[in-house]
């Protein structure tokens, strides 16, 4: 049997501009449907992910801001990190692990990511 996981929740306070930042992330925007008064669902999902993100109002009663070390895996952490800066994303300097070498940055709401490179700089 297969598990995939394809979409997680991201609670926000302000759904445009959580959008806003995502895309400036590099997140493409999937959909943006006003279902009724009470739903607004907008997906995005990072460009070759399997997995999307979903913002919105009546999407989760998470409280904004919660979500802590969402994930996302690059094969180059120094061009992650400067696409990111020269996008107006505030990201660490880079973190060099044994496991991996990461930059970690939050959304406007304060959840916080983290970018790996699953194969440390400088090993083979």
């Amino acid at each position: 049997m297969d598990i995939k996981l394809e979409l997680i929740g991201v609670p926000v306070t302000d759904i445009d501009r959580a959008k806003a930042f995502y895309e400036r992330v590099g997140f493409h925007a999937d959909h943006d449907v006003t279902v009724n008064e009470e739903i607004r669902f907008v997906q995005l999902t990072p460009p070759g992910s399997a997995c999307s993100i979903a913002l919105g109002k009546g999407i989760t009663s998470m409280t904004p801001g919660s979500l802590d070390n969402l994930q996302v895996v690059v094969t180059d952490i120094e061009a992650a990190h400067a696409e990111l800066t020269a996008r107006g994303i505030e990201v660490t300097e880079i973190s060099d692990q044994p496991w991996g070498s990461f930059v970690y940055f939050a959304d406007p709401d304060g959840n916080r990511w983290s970018v790996q490179q699953t194969t440390p700089r400088g090993a083979a």
